[in-house]
């Protein structure tokens, strides 16, 4: 059986899907793993590294993507610059994990079935005690919650902490963080460490006791409705309770020198929590980071991949974060992977055990087929648009 990973040849991304040292881990289990050459360059892993750890090196893709029984990547297959798909290197019964966004480009999925591909989306793994090493989700928005905290720190014209000095006491930043999450509560932790005041805010009542063991003050929205879906995801809201929870968090984002926000719903577009009038309510030189930004953004001002300045508030619309720390996002997906993969080979050979409920979730396609409910009906929507 071979084991391959690919080179990433998306502009933003540098992660790779197995660093060196969970490949020497492979390699002692007695699988056999291939590198694409330059795999790793990226996240600062030479092929020499690769090599030490016991994998071969592969200088042809077509060679690596052909000859793979299982294919690891960390983004969704792209057109290649050649002008073909890297969908279409793949042998037909060969295994690609990755992240797929199936719900968001379910197009992707059709064109992996179409090829009999068995597709493995890292996005689906269910959020439970047993899946909780494979949950590449959290691993990756525990990076973008602390980088975007780094990020705006860098980024407001004042010091986080409190400090008393000769010249007087400076008061501490205060932060709003929307969404309590993976991503939230590591920008609170964050937050607090670099000593700022923080408050935040999540629909879901249940988040409460993590914010305040993190030492950040929970601002609560009473709505009549559940909030929390399947695994413990923010569920998509009414628009009376969006109404309800912009009106009850006006006053927290207008008294914010930083807001975070990190609220995004799977295949959906990101939900509006900071509108253009909350921004100009804001004191100069405030700033907003919004990691929903790929979705749309959760602030009304958000521009994509670009930082502007709106009425003298700075937002910043950040792409792929958790790529800019590439050498540990590489690292715990990688264990994300290896943890899935020990699931899926037994006795060095492969197994697709749909009775599994975490493989069972997880295959988005298999034997030609689209098998998961949700990307079909995704994909119908997509067909209707």
């Amino acid at each position: 059986m071979k084991i391959a990973v690919a080179k990433e040849i998306e502009v933003c991304e540098r992660r790779v899907a197995l660093n060196p040292d969970t490949v020497a881990k492979l390699v002692k289990q007695g699988l056999e793993i291939c590198v694409e050459a330059g795999a790793g360059e990226r996240s600062f892993f030479s092929d020499a590294d690769y090599e030490a750890a016991g994998a071969k090196i592969i200088h042809n893709s077509a060679q690596l993507w052909g000859e793979a029984d299982i294919l690891l990547k960390v983004s969704p297959p792209q057109e290649r610059e050649d002008g073909r798909s890297e969908v279409e290197l793949m042998r037909e019964g060969t295994v690609l994990i990755s992240f797929l966004n199936p719900l968001g480009n379910p197009v992707v999925a059709q064109q992996l079935a179409n090829r009999k591909i068995s597709a493995l989306s890292m996005e689906l793994i269910p959020r439970s005690t047993r899946a909780q090493s494979m949950d590449a989700l959290s691993s990756q928005a525990s990076l973008a919650g602390y980088k975007s905290v780094l990020i705006a720190a860098a980024a407001l014209p004042k010091y986080f902490p409190m400090l008393t000095t000769a010249a007087g006491t400076i008061a501490p930043a205060k932060v709003f963080i929307m969404g309590a999450g993976v991503a939230g509560l590591q920008a609170i932790a964050t937050a607090r460490r670099l000593g700022a005041v923080v408050e935040a805010f999540d629909i879901r009542p249940a988040v409460k006791e993590e914010v305040q063991s993190l030492g950040a003050k929970f601002v609560e929205v009473k709505l009549e409705e559940e909030t929390t879906a399947a695994g413990g995801y923010a569920k998509e809201i009414s628009e009376a309770s969006k109404q309800r929870t912009q009106e009850v968090v006006a006053e927290h984002v207008k008294n914010a020198d930083v807001v975070i926000t990190t609220a995004q719903v799977p295949g959906r577009k990101a939900p509006l929590l900071v509108t253009a009038e909350m921004v100009a309510q804001m004191k100069p030189g405030s700033v907003i980071v919004d990691l929903a930004a790929e979705q749309g953004g959760n602030c009304a001002c958000t521009d994509p991949g670009k930082d502007i300045v709106w009425n003298g508030v700075t937002i910043i619309g950040p792409i792929n974060l958790p790529s800019s720390m590439p050498v540990h996002a590489s690292q715990l997906y990688s264990k994300n992977l290896t943890s899935l993969l020990q699931l899926l080979i037994k006795d060095k050979a492969l197994k697709i055990d749909f009775a599994d409920d975490i493989i069972d979730a997880v295959c988005i396609t298999h034997a030609g087929e689209i098998r998961n409910q949700r990307v079909k009906d995704a994909l119908q929507d997509a067909v209707l648009r």
